[in-house]
């Protein structure tokens, strides 16, 4: 088996102070895979204040996945990090931090370090496919997000 590592970045505008939006996007609730779409359920365990595990059972496909992720949150910097440490995508690493745009309005930059595991290695033109699948992907789920956060804060 090889494990193949597939990077990718992309950024989301937030119509809300800084903040408030890193708190909306770190205040885990059970509900917030129907807000990007995704059918499934999450269970939050806060272990410490900084840090949570996020157990998610998901259907895609018509196939059920499960999900383990370890997140730390660092509030002074505004930014957090999750590490699959269960799943198809085991020791994938994403990164995630609110930077000020003025005071009421902010944006997310985000960072994926994917670890896709097949039978063969992958060519570079095969990561940078999977890279921008991904990425549009998980940008797609922010824009749903984004809405979602604008419409609870304003």
């Amino acid at each position: 088996m090889f494990a193949n590592s597939v990077s990718y970045k992309f950024s989301q505008r937030f119509r809300v102070p800084a903040k408030q939006a890193y708190k909306w996007c770190t205040n885990y609730q059970p509900t917030d895979l129907s807000l990007m779409n995704e059918e499934g359920q999450r269970k939050i365990r806060r272990v410490t204040e900084d840090t949570v595990i996020l157990t998610e059972t998901l259907d895609q496909n018509g196939k059920r996945i499960r999900k383990i992720k370890l997140v730390k949150l660092n509030p002074v910097n505004m930014s957090w990090y999750n590490i699959q440490i269960l799943g198809p995508n085991k020791n994938s690493a994403f990164i995630y931090q609110i930077v000020p745009e003025g005071k009421t309005c902010s944006k997310l930059t985000y960072t994926g370090f994917l670890v896709v595991y097949s039978k063969v290695g992958f060519t570079p033109k095969r990561i940078k496919q999977i890279a921008n699948h991904e990425k549009r992907v998980d940008a797609n789920a922010w824009k749903l997000l984004a809405r979602a956060m604008e419409k609870d804060i304003n």
